[in-house]
């Protein structure tokens, strides 16, 4: 009997975790669309333009890049934004038990591909810039 519910509680461990997995996507969505302080906001209104404009794209592992070379204000803005983007796939990465790539990668799927502008760029799962 110890046996059978030992694996019905590892059994739920791992649905719990693969549910998990899918709502981070929904944890991360509110993180990355509230700037914590006045420093992201200016950030993050300098990488909106530059989306805009196409020189910054989404990249497939849920971090921004350059899609044209761009000046050095611009390349601190996607710098400043991807380390808070990091933080939140570390933390949701370690409260899901998985990897903060996987996390990145459920967060392009779920919360940012979905929330991207006609004309923007993002990675293809091979690498290759696509407008929406």
């Amino acid at each position: 009997k110890m046996r059978t519910e030992m694996k019905t509680t590892n059994l739920f461990k791992a649905v719990l975790t693969a549910a998990a997995v899918t709502m981070a996507g929904l944890s991360v969505a509110a993180v990355l669309v509230t700037p914590a302080s006045a420093d992201i906001a200016s950030s993050k209104a300098v990488v909106d333009a530059a989306k805009a404009a196409g020189t910054v794209g989404e990249k497939s592992d849920g971090f921004l890049a350059a899609v044209t070379s761009v000046d050095a204000a611009t390349q601190a803005a996607i710098d400043e934004i991807n380390a808070g983007r990091r933080d939140v796939y570390a933390q949701a990465a370690a409260k899901n038990g998985v990897s903060v790539e996987a996390a990145g990668g459920s967060a392009f799927v779920n919360v940012i591909l979905p929330r991207l502008h006609a004309g923007e760029y993002y990675q293809d799962a091979g690498g290759n810039w696509v407008r929406k």
